[in-house]
């Protein structure tokens, strides 16, 4: 790879790092569709290489969450012991899918998540105080689990399904549910990214210059976060999730 390659995937990593920071999910959900279109990569490819830059982004974004947000560990650990093993047998279900069956609903989920995004934002906007919780902590280790198998699925797809669950159905706060969804990550990123890597889907050249902007610049998309209206964060999640989705099934 060229020099000037290397500098264009670093700033591209840094930008997607400010993205992952703010929204709560590592950078992945806009880093796959970009190396699909703008490296030629299949859906496979993308996102295992997606997944260099999402697993230290995602770890760096928890600690950074944690810093300024009230986080049980041992409630976090449990999660991500579930969402490990789930996301590691998904992994395996999802290199043996069609590339572009896969990509196909990668969109459509992201489409179905913005629909809800978009209820739940007016919603908020009539009732912005934190939802009350509905379900006791002993149904974590399900959410667990249905973060795994979609991190497992579409590499980042637990981050997406764990925010609005935990504030809705657990009453947390809209910043601690995006803190514990990047914690959820780690793991399933950790096993998908092994197990994307051990079919050949991975393109590390690539991927660690993505890594390496990411972890610079995480950290100042967490800070972002935390200045914003929670309204305002809702609002800018779905417009993403209606953008790639839209991207994703025209490709």
């Amino acid at each position: 790879m060229l020099i000037s390659e290397m500098v264009t995937c670093f700033i591209l990593g840094v930008g997607l790092g400010i993205c992952g920071g703010m929204l709560g999910i590592g950078g992945g959900l806009i880093a796959i569709p970009v190396l699909g279109l703008f490296f030629g990569m299949d859906q496979h490819l993308a996102q295992g290489t997606a997944l260099i830059m999402v697993t230290p982004n995602v770890m760096i974004g928890f600690l950074r969450y944690r810093q300024r947000n009230k986080i049980d560990l041992r409630q976090t650990l449990v999660l991500c012991l579930y969402a490990t093993v789930s996301a590691w047998f998904a992994a395996q279900m999802a290199t043996a899918i069609a590339g572009e069956r896969l990509q196909k609903f990668f969109a459509a989920f992201l489409l179905v998540l913005a629909a809800y995004y978009i209820w739940q934002w007016f919603n908020s906007r009539s009732h912005p105080a934190a939802a009350p919780a509905k379900l006791s902590a002993k149904f974590l280790p399900v959410l667990g689990v249905a973060s795994g198998f979609m991190s497992g699925i579409f590499t980042i797809g637990g981050g997406l399904v764990v925010v609005p669950a935990l504030v809705m159905l657990f009453g947390f706060t809209q910043t601690q549910a995006q803190g514990i969804a990047l914690a959820l990550v780690v793991p399933g990123a950790l096993a998908a990214l092994f197990s994307y890597a051990h079919a050949g889907q991975v393109d590390w050249i690539i991927g660690l210059p993505l890594a390496v902007g990411g972890v610079v610049s995480v950290s100042w998309g967490v800070a972002l976060a935390h200045k914003l209206p929670v309204l305002w964060l809702k609002l800018a999640f779905c417009l993403v999730l209606i953008g790639v989705g839209v991207v994703m099934l025209v490709a």
